[in-house]
């Protein structure tokens, strides 16, 4: 009878809330039909969702050629509007205090490794991008697959409490990879596999479209992780023919902005996974050197980038290869049924 009690208990807690429920969720952004008190007509508001801008703060991160290219939207109405988003949101200077009480919003998911967790600072944070570089086998989508699960825990279990997209380049998302490692942590494998929203990508176009149909789901319900994985593989497939470099550089340059306004917009957590090429210049003491896909391009883009390399059998090496609040340091992690663990000695 208490083991019963017990696990109801359990299953309790680790039930996702409404966003309306979330402490100061509501301080992170501001809805774009809230500019109707301002006196922005209900019709130019819904434009504006038509194309994809469902908060304030999404909005001013769009420049105003962007927003006077929407169909209906004049030059005059878009100042109109910019001018009712700033008293709504504070998109100028603010002190170096308000900076570090703003960041006390960034949530922190465990990536079920406490090595791994304290090499990345306490876990994969929101409001920035985390990429991962490494060969295949190395462990990215493995990581992928328990940030699934581990980003639906509550906060007091170093959770997201929320739920997951994941886009899918390379069709390597398996739904029953997730049951184990959500028995793992002691949830319900189903609800679990409820709160993940999937796609499949198949060429670059697709992949930007499915991201500019996320601020639809996100304005509305509490997500906290996006995956990409892989962020470059169509990329790589899409333009293949010589001359066509700066033209996919551009438009991958695109794809890491929004992803960039993503996480900044809905305190989501952005981790995407990378390939890696030939490196001719990585030096003669290197038997295989490797560079990460992308070039300076994405290394910009991401906020804190990761490498790994395989280790000895199911163990795994993560090393902090860029972050601007992290030490350069390795840690040791291992591939487990139940996803991403410590490694055993």
């Amino acid at each position: 009878m208490l083991a019963t009690l017990k696990a109801e208990e359990q299953s309790q807690q680790l039930q996702l809330v409404e966003r309306e429920d979330i402490e100061d969720e509501d301080d992170l952004f501001e809805a774009i039909d809230k500019l109707t008190s301002h006196g922005i007509n209900a019709g130019d508001v819904k434009k504006l969702q038509d194309a994809g801008i469902y908060t304030c703060n999404g909005l001013m991160m769009h420049t105003k050629k962007h927003l006077t290219g929407i169909k209906g939207l004049s030059e005059a109405k878009v100042d109109k509007i910019c001018e009712a988003a700033d008293k709504l949101v504070n998109f100028g200077y603010i002190t170096g205090s308000d900076a570090l009480l703003k960041r006390k919003s960034v949530v922190r998911i465990t990536t079920g490794s406490q090595a791994l967790d304290e090499l990345l600072g306490g876990g994969i944070e929101t409001l920035a991008i985390t990429e991962a570089f490494g060969e295949f086998r190395s462990g990215k989508t493995q990581l992928a697959h328990t940030l699934c699960v581990s980003t639906q825990l509550p906060t007091s279990m170093r959770g997201g409490n929320g739920k997951v997209a994941y886009i899918d380049t390379e069709g390597t998302f398996r739904p029953d990879r997730i049951v184990p490692i959500a028995e793992r942590f002691g949830m319900d494998p189903g609800a679990v596999l409820d709160n993940i929203i999937y796609a499949r990508a198949y060429t670059y176009e697709h992949q930007h479209n499915l991201l500019l149909g996320l601020a639809a789901k996100m304005s509305e319900e509490p997500f906290k992780l996006l995956i990409v994985d892989s962020i470059i593989a169509l990329f790589r497939v899409d333009f293949t023919g010589r001359g066509e470099l700066a033209e996919r550089q551009q438009k991958l340059a695109q794809m890491l902005s929004r992803l960039t306004k993503i996480a900044e917009e809905f305190n989501v957590a952005v981790y995407m996974t990378n390939q890696v090429v030939a490196d001719p210049g990585g030096g003669v003491f290197v038997s295989d050197p490797k560079k990460p896909a992308g070039g300076h391009v994405l290394a910009h883009a991401a906020t804190v980038r990761l490498m790994f390399r395989k280790g000895k059998g199911e163990q795994r090496i993560c090393k902090v290869f860029d972050a601007p609040n992290l030490p350069e340091s390795e840690a040791v992690f291992q591939i487990t049924p139940g996803g991403i663990a410590d490694a055993k000695d």
